[in-house]
């Protein structure tokens, strides 16, 4: 798969795939949309002392540095696991400049979670541990975490990957979620928030990150929520 190395407007980078005509993160800034759709909205928004972290779409690992940063800095302590099919190579990673935006220690963070075995529980730090899984969200979703407090969904979009984004697989993410836990995206499409209601999350839309006018996070209060009528 070829991949090319794009600058987002808030510096940091990206990686985009021609054949896909997709990035990995939002071109209007890959750090600011992180931030906004999973850390504050996902990881921050729940307080859980020592939460469990599922992401889906391991990615560039950007979602997973920023956590890792803030549970040394917060004093949170994390079990964070990651599924990912096609794990991109030191070499193409290397050249990503998120440490950039963390304190002295952010190179060597990040290279700790790029380097860290795949399907290997991995001490990264005194309070982050990550699992990193190599498989397929779509044919290996029985064989997820379970006891989910925060769910990271940065799947492709629904228009380049809809497998990914199957009733059946939301079903399977509400039922390892916790009760009080909490399911983000970037993604407010309509057909995304019929699912979520179907599992039996609670949906809000959320303001979205620039360049995206919403986005979803759903809250698993123990009850099924039934489909709207329109």
């Amino acid at each position: 798969m070829k991949l090319e190395l794009r600058k987002t407007n808030d510096g940091s980078s990206t990686l985009y795939i021609p054949e896909m005509d997709e990035q990995y993160h939002s071109l209007n800034g890959a750090i600011t949309e992180s931030k906004h759709v999973f850390i504050e909205n996902g990881f921050h928004f729940h307080k859980a002392p020592d939460p469990s972290v599922f992401e889906v779409g391991f990615g560039t690992g950007l979602n997973c540095l920023l956590t890792a940063h803030l549970a040394e800095k917060e004093k949170r302590r994390v079990i964070y696991t990651a599924i990912e099919k096609y794990p991109l190579e030191a070499g193409i990673t290397a050249k990503l400049n998120y440490d950039r935006w963390l304190p002295v220690n952010g190179k060597k963070l990040y290279s700790d979670i790029i380097d860290a075995p795949w399907g290997e529980q991995v001490q990264v730090s005194a309070w982050f541990t990550l699992l990193k899984m190599n498989a397929d969200f779509v044919s290996d979703y029985w064989n997820l975490p379970n006891g989910c407090d925060i769910v990271y969904f940065d799947a492709f979009g629904p228009d380049k990957q809809p497998e990914m984004w199957s009733a059946e697989l939301i079903n399977r993410l509400f039922e390892i979620t916790l009760p009080g836990g909490v399911f983000v995206t970037y993604s407010a499409k309509g057909e995304v928030r019929r699912r979520l209601l179907s599992a039996g999350f609670t949906v809000e839309r959320l303001p979205g990150p620039p360049g995206k006018k919403e986005m979803l996070r759903g809250i698993k209060v123990g009850s099924k929520i039934s489909l709207p009528k329109n």
